[in-house]
């Protein structure tokens, strides 16, 4: 069964792809796959600096990733629910306007962004660990999570993409982020409890 296109108008402008169909996904899942290794390379093979760069106002790196991936969830649980609703899955509710698809958009923009300092401190402060097994699979989550986020993007932009892609494409964004969440934020918060800052 394959998904209904959302609708068109001002909420949903036409694809400008680069590509099409399975080639064009094909493309933008090479392009991710090649995105999450090298983050994972770069993590292992770079000596971290076992310092913080910045904690943002909180007390330590450690509560400032816990809450801004918290945060992050968040933004994606919109991300999924604002999908629902544009493609027509979302019960009880009526068709998405314009507005709902100008949420999606900024809550994933925002997602991201606020991502970036919680990356970018675990890859050149920690790298890529493999100490313990929630370590190992927070690191490849994390790795996954860009990968995955990056052939979404590119995944938008393919003509003719398969109906079930995007859903696919989005389902591991929010799956890679859920794992990271739950092998960082999680534990975290079950260890030094809430709410430490």
């Amino acid at each position: 069964m394959s998904m209904p296109e959302p609708a068109t108008g001002p909420a949903a402008p036409a694809r400008r792809g680069f590509a099409t169909g399975g080639a064009g996904l094909a493309g933008a899942l090479l392009i991710g796959a090649v995105i999450a290794v090298v983050l994972g390379v770069y993590g292992r093979v770079h000596e971290p600096a076992r310092r913080p760069l910045y904690t943002l106002g909180f007390s330590s790196p450690l509560p400032m990733k816990a809450w801004l991936t918290t945060v992050i969830v968040l933004l994606v649980i919109v991300q999924l629910l604002t999908a629902l609703w544009m493609w027509g899955r979302l019960p009880g509710v009526g068709s998405a306007g314009p507005a709902v698809a100008i949420v999606h958009r900024w809550s994933g923009t925002a997602a991201f962004v606020i991502s970036l300092p919680v990356a970018f401190h675990c890859l050149w402060a920690l790298g890529f660990q493999t100490a313990e097994p929630r370590v190992v699979v927070h690191g490849i989550a994390g790795c996954a999570f860009y990968g995955a986020y990056a052939a979404k993007m590119l995944g938008l932009r393919v003509k003719k993409l398969p109906g079930w892609a995007l859903p696919v494409l989005g389902s591991l964004v929010l799956t890679t982020l859920i794992v990271l969440w739950l092998t960082a934020s999680l534990w975290f918060f079950t260890r030094s409890g809430i709410p430490h800052v």
